[in-house]
């Protein structure tokens, strides 16, 4: 995997190149604010991108909203010390495909790269379980979306939700893993959700999956998972 690393931290930027490099991952460009990554995006064309959130001139934020408009097909996963909701839902409203703090331990990295190659978002259990919590809680939920999904796409976007994989939701409702992703690709549109992340939080913002419980369906999945749109 090709991988541009963003952080003002120039020790913190060695180490996590020394680890990819170990994982057999190619690192194309380092970066020490936003402005600087968004040209070394443009000029290396990577995989992925580690990008931190608060840095001097040009944040993470912004950066991943420029990146994601000029290169849709790059992968951007926030790697920050920010625990700030706001933070994390910006990220994902600006594109990130991940948010993952810089406490989480090497192998939980690793496997959290190895999803991103996959499609999948990178989100450790206890932010998964963060989201869940912050938008079950938030007043004024609305179900007014709930008519425009099917009844096949309700019971997709709750397997979604709660971290399934796509051959998961496939076995478990028993259709091919093609008809999957069909029905995600309507969901998305739908919802206009920039990605499986900000799809599942939205569907439990919005009521969308009422009886998703507060922890344990997340959690644990996640749990078991780690460490072991794009859509």
């Amino acid at each position: 995997m090709r991988t541009v690393l963003v952080d003002d931290h120039a020790l913190f930027r060695d180490g996590v190149a020394s680890l990819l490099l170990a994982w057999g991952h190619e690192v194309v460009g380092q970066a020490s604010d936003g402005g600087e990554a968004v040209d070394i995006v443009d000029a290396t064309s990577p995989d992925v991108v580690l990008m931190d959130v608060r840095m001097p001139n040009v944040s993470g934020l912004e950066a991943t909203a420029r990146i994601k408009e000029r290169h849709p097909e790059v992968a951007i996963v926030m790697l920050t010390v920010s625990e700030d909701e706001a933070d994390l839902f910006r990220a994902i409203k600006a594109g990130a495909q991940g948010y993952l703090l810089k406490n989480l331990e090497a192998p939980q990295l690793r496997s959290m790269l190895e999803g991103v190659a996959r499609g999948e978002p990178a989100i450790t259990p206890a932010t998964a379980a963060r989201i869940i919590d912050d938008f079950l809680r938030a007043p004024g939920g609305t179900r007014q979306d709930t008519g425009r999904l099917t009844e096949r796409e309700l019971e997709v976007l709750k397997l979604v939700t709660i971290g399934q994989r796509n051959r998961e939701i496939a076995t478990e409702l028993g259709i091919s893993e093609n008809t999957v992703k069909f029905h995600l690709k309507n969901i998305v549109e739908k919802l206009h959700a920039q990605n499986r992340a900000e799809l599942a939080a939205r569907a439990v913002r919005e009521g969308l999956v009422p009886d998703l419980p507060r922890r344990s369906a997340a959690g644990e999945r996640w749990q078991r998972e780690v460490p072991a749109r794009r859509r």
